[in-house]
């Protein structure tokens, strides 16, 4: 099969091109930039320098781009048990209602106690069934 429909359109997933592939526009530039990057950032530093606030937050930009996220720090219970994550989940739930940590920070941190006492409930479960399939040997 070619990656098609059978009404011939491209498949859900299929753009048409082949995996790592770069558009024919992207090409173009990459090729017409070959050799350039050294000059045009001296040509941009200089125009920053110069005053021009664009050029001045294209460099800041790339000397320190921003963040995407922070590390956070809060006392967070230790989970050894599923039973833990619900004191866990309280610690940032307490954190949120007093301003320690963001509802977006909050509700991240929620997600990975949530994961983290999945793994738990699957470890404790596991050894459960071996403790089990042991004694009917």
């Amino acid at each position: 099969m070619n990656g098609r429909t059978t009404d011939g359109r491209f498949a859900t997933g299929n753009t048409g091109r082949p995996a790592g592939a770069r558009n024919r526009t992207t090409v173009a530039v990459l090729e017409l930039l070959e050799g350039q990057a050294e000059a045009l950032s001296h040509k941009a530093v200089e125009m920053a320098l110069a005053g021009d606030t664009v050029a001045l937050r294209l460099c800041l930009e790339r000397l320190a781009p921003p963040r995407k996220d922070s590390p956070v720090q809060f006392p967070l219970p230790q989970m050894k048990t599923a039973h833990d994550a619900a004191k866990a989940a309280a610690a940032v739930l307490e954190a949120v209602s007093v301003g320690d940590l963001t509802p977006t920070e909050g509700a991240q941190m929620m997600g990975l106690v949530d994961s983290y006492r999945r793994t738990l409930e699957t470890s404790e479960l596991e050894a459960r069934v071996v403790a089990l399939e042991g004694q009917q040997v």
